[in-house]
């Protein structure tokens, strides 16, 4: 990864988590005043001929903005990283082994539990990750009928959860609550 590219947690002036930009952008902020370093924890050091910046793992920003609570807004790519690429009927995810083949990430696909042929929504409580094997067999017929049991319940994610998800650094980790 470029120095340039290392993420950095952005807070609201509140300290909710607001989003992760890349140091190129923390740099922006932070020298037009806009943003702060909440702690001393370094993410990078950005240097030029002449200056040397030292990029703080999270930043604030000053200023604040009337923001109305943030609500998960449903994605394709939201369902899957909230399901952590894990298919709800058998339980395979990224790296298992399924007819020969290691799964990868592209290998899966959001399933309509009650399928949209019949009326289903695309929700975060109705949609869930699936293996393409899984998806196939279960076709446009609810768990029920198809015989197919969900290894766990869906439910509307946390804003935290898909800003940063997968490792989060140490320091981020006060900012953003990682329980499932």
């Amino acid at each position: 990864m470029n120095r340039i590219d290392t993420p950095i947690l952005l807070l609201s002036a509140n300290f909710l988590p607001v989003a992760v930009v890349s140091a190129k952008a923390a740099v922006g902020l932070l020298m037009t005043d806009k943003a702060a370093a909440v702690d001393e924890n370094i993410a990078t050091v950005l240097r030029t001929p002449s200056t040397e910046f030292k990029i703080p793992s999270v930043i604030r920003l000053r200023v604040f903005h009337n923001v109305p609570k943030r609500h998960a807004v449903w994605s394709r790519r939201g369902v899957l990283r909230r399901d952590k690429f894990t298919c709800i009927f058998c339980g395979v995810t990224v790296g298992d082994e399924q007819k020969g083949k290691v799964l990868q990430r592209q290998d899966f696909t959001v399933d309509h539990l009650q399928p949209s042929s019949r009326g289903g929504k695309s929700s975060w409580m109705n949609c869930a990750c699936s293996c393409y094997r899984c998806n196939h067999r279960k076709a446009s017929r609810t768990p029920n009928e198809a015989g197919m049991r969900l290894r766990f319940e869906p439910k509307t994610p946390r804003v935290s959860t898909l800003i940063a998800s997968g490792e989060v650094p140490a320091a981020w980790k006060i900012y953003i609550e990682t329980k499932g």
